[in-house]
């Protein structure tokens, strides 16, 4: 990373620059990244910490304020982590929801450039027409009304000159900054910076590739038409997506008039239903979450538009999460316990999502989120917020070092801004509500002989792999076993304490072994003394010089023994 430093010198300075300058010094210095980058502190204009400071500045709103300062890459930083509720606090997340993914517009002929580049033919071969006004600007792209030549109007999406290049940049440089705070601090223990950093980047990524959203988009239209009920098939759409048009930098497609979401005043002068249409809209995110297990994942009011004939249009489909069938299951017991006020059944879908696995104190973190549920024993399921109630559970997992995967706390930000949606459109409209039949019945069907026999089919995939790997992997053990080409190495523990042990059992059974030596010939000198000596006075008093003499050598032996014993301290 040397070499990326070097590269990329002035935004490095640009960036910490920036963090110190609104109140951020402290934190930069505790984590070890001036050393890193061999900057001194003093020189990064400690004059606006001061101004910071006096200012009162919440640490929510200083740190909007540096993402704005820094640019489109870290505004969408900010927006993507202002979808981790359990890390920031509600004060930080809602300071990070205020990003605006506005940017000025960027000029006509850079439009034009881009769509000839991807093109490779002049603009107006491609399209019939294109309004040089754009509808709107943002971060990554900007949006233009156009005519194709078959006089269908449509909507391109062109992405913003040399915007990939700028946020290959700084994702670089986060990824070293990241990993140092993770290698050679403490810091890495406490937060999965690398897990953070990974969805960035997939994040941002999958945005800058205007064909990932077509596609999202594409998926979308097919999951809606697989809805159960006609009404709920027909109540949601997604514009269609212009392939021949379309390109990794240019996204075309239908255009769609509406109403926002959140334009009250205005559904209400359409005569649209807005207590049906707030349960549409929860419906139908409940079924893209549990049962498609593929969701939008910014569904702010900007976002959905509300056609002339109620039908609910899903807008700007780069973000977006993905659950696999396992996640479905586990959310599913979350919702579940939750509805039932469960504390078991949450925890064990909790523990169930933990990405390490590692062993934590069930017993308290089960006790914790029985006081949480608690809270809510007297409030009715139908008043229950289940955004804010799964993000305070997830930031109750993280302070127990339980990991939980980036999708979920997606989840959680999602469900907190429907339930925002859902307050304006309709407050009598309960989330849980809706979503708990459709969790039972998926816990139901895991229970079913459809997907009983689905598990054993896996479990026969999974058996039928191991059939077939086994052999070579057995066959080559035994030959390395023949031909003697292994190592058997034992790592024992605690070796130090097994060996004093041994060696004080060995000392021991030394001490018994010279005892009874010593008591045989004694016992021998006796006996062999009195048999030989008869009645002879002089046999009987050189036995008694001989048996004494014995007997002082035995205590010699014996107490240099015990001396030598005390001495190793192994008795």
């Amino acid at each position: 990373m040397r070499g990326n430093r070097r590269l990329h010198w002035r935004r490095y300075r640009q960036i910490i620059g920036v963090l110190v300058s609104n109140g951020f010094g402290l934190l930069l210095e505790q984590l070890g990244i001036f050393g890193y980058l061999h900057l001194r502190h003093r020189k990064l204009d400690p004059g606006s910490v001061e101004a910071a400071a006096n200012a009162r500045l919440s640490v929510g709103e200083r740190l909007r304020l540096s993402c704005e300062q820094l640019g489109p890459t870290f505004v969408k930083i900010g927006q993507i982590l202002s979808t981790r509720p359990d890390i920031f606090s509600p004060e930080i997340a809602g300071e990070l929801e205020k990003l605006q993914d506005s940017a000025n517009p960027f000029p006509f002929a850079d439009v034009r450039q881009v769509i000839e580049s991807e093109f490779g033919q002049p603009m107006e071969d491609v399209f019939a027409w294109i309004d040089p006004e754009p509808i709107a600007a943002a971060s990554l792209s900007q949006v233009h009304r156009a005519g194709l030549p078959t006089g269908r109007t449509v909507v391109v999406k062109v992405q913003r000159p040399g915007i990939k290049a700028g946020i290959e940049t700084d994702l670089s440089i986060l990824k070293d900054l990241v990993g140092f705070v993770v290698n050679r601090t403490s810091y890495g223990d406490l937060y999965d910076f690398s897990g953070m950093m990974a969805q960035l980047e997939r994040t941002l990524m999958n945005e800058l590739d205007f064909r990932k959203e077509g596609a999202n988009a594409d998926r979308f239209r097919r999951n809606f038409s697989a809805r159960p009920s006609k009404d709920q098939a027909q109540g949601v759409s997604v514009p269609v997506i212009r392939w021949i048009y379309t390109t990794d930098r240019v996204l075309t497609m239908d255009c769609v008039v509406g109403i926002r979401i959140n334009q009250i005043d205005e559904l209400e002068k359409a005569g649209i239903d807005r207590s049906e249409l707030a349960i549409r809209l929860c419906q139908d995110i409940v079924f893209q979450v549990l049962e498609d297990g593929f969701f939008h994942a910014d569904p702010h009011p900007g976002n959905l538009l509300v056609g002339e004939d109620g039908r609910i249009f899903f807008l700007d489909l780069g973000m977006v999460g993905e659950l696999s069938e396992k996640k479905k299951k586990v959310l599913s017991n979350l919702f579940i316990g939750i509805a039932g006020k469960n504390s078991y059944r949450v925890t064990e879908a909790i523990v169930d999502l933990d990405t390490l696995k590692r062993r934590v104190s069930l017993r308290k973190f089960e006790r914790e989120i029985d006081h949480l549920l608690d809270a809510y024993l007297s409030i009715p399921i139908s008043e229950i917020q289940l955004g804010p109630l799964i993000a305070e559970i997830f930031q109750l997992a993280y302070r127990h070092k339980i990991r939980i995967p980036g999708e979920m706390t997606l989840i959680a930000k999602v469900l907190i801004t429907l339930q925002g949606i859902t307050e304006k459109l309709d407050p009598d409209v309960n989330l849980l509500v809706i979503m708990q039949p459709l969790a039972a019945r998926l816990v139901r069907r895991g229970f079913s002989l459809e997907e009983l026999g689905n598990d054993l089919q896996r479990g026969a995939g999974d058996m039928k792999a191991l059939l077939q790997q086994a052999p070579p992997i057995l066959l080559g053990f035994l030959q390395k076993l023949e031909e003697d080409d292994y190592d058997i190495r034992f790592d024992l523990k605690d070796i130090d304490k097994v060996q004093k042990h041994f060696d004080r059992i060995s000392n021991r059974l030394s001490f018994s072994i010279v005892l009874l030596a010593v008591s045989l010939i004694v016992a021998g000198i006796i006996v062999g003394s009195g048999l030989a000596a008869g009645n002879e006075p002089s046999l009987l008093r050189l036995n008694a010089i001989i048996l004494r003499a014995s007997l002082v050598v035995a205590a010699v032996i014996i107490v240099a023994l015990i001396i030598s014993i005390f001495r190793t301290k192994k008795f």
